[in-house]
């Protein structure tokens, strides 16, 4: 996996989120607190909606901070900069092991 694809998940689960959040009328954030205390939808129709919605906050928290930890460690090898030009040019960054 590059940094580039990771980045791809990141903006794809959002956009999952997004849907979401324009359905039910509530951030994500709001919504996953309270779905992680153990609130269940009202209507058995959502049951799928909210796993789903729970399912993609958790794993778009760990790409997030995957991203960071990678940009972190790519930064003691290469200035932003020259990270933020290759992105731009669509060029490959592999990930840090």
């Amino acid at each position: 996996m590059t940094l580039n694809e990771l980045m791809q998940d990141i903006i794809a689960l959002e956009e999952d989120l997004l849907t979401y959040e324009r359905k039910y009328g509530i951030p994500s954030e709001i919504f996953y607190e309270s779905f992680s205390q153990g609130d269940e939808p009202p209507d058995d129709a959502w049951v799928l909606d909210w796993g789903g919605w729970a399912g993609s906050y958790q794993i778009l928290q760990r790409r997030r901070k995957r991203y960071a930890e990678q940009i972190q460690a790519l930064q003691q090898q290469t200035p932003l900069i020259s990270l933020i030009e290759k992105a731009a040019r669509r060029e490959p960054i592999p990930l840090v092991a």
